[in-house]
């Protein structure tokens, strides 16, 4: 009898831990809720970096290839980080879409 409730204990405790870890990782850090226009665009150069790890892996793109988007999308990050220092540590809108256009530029080449 002890065994059993003992197993049932656990079980609860591995529950609740992993919803916590769940609620954790939907919770918007404090930069994510005061700087979302930042998140997003490095959200998605996070993306777009992990697309062109899988389009190498699959042949689709070269090795050379990759190392000039990287770099392209290593420029888009300094110029998000430049912009923002200019502005206390924030992005305007204007500002964040002129980068997700070149985002954009990026990523048609990049593929599907």
């Amino acid at each position: 009898m002890f065994s059993i409730s003992m197993k049932n204990w656990s079980i609860a405790i591995a529950t609740a831990a992993f919803a916590l870890t769940a609620a954790n990782a939907m919770a918007d850090t404090h930069f994510q809720k005061t700087h979302p226009w930042r998140e997003q665009v490095n959200n998605r150069l996070q993306r777009q970096n992990a697309r062109i790890h899988q389009q190498v892996r699959e042949g689709e793109l070269s090795h050379a290839q990759a190392v000039r988007l990287h770099a392209q999308d290593r420029s888009i990050r300094a110029q998000e980080r430049r912009m923002a220092a200019h502005n206390g540590g924030h992005l305007t809108k204007g500002q964040q879409k002129f980068l997700n256009r070149r985002e954009n530029h990026i990523s048609h080449r990049i593929g599907r």
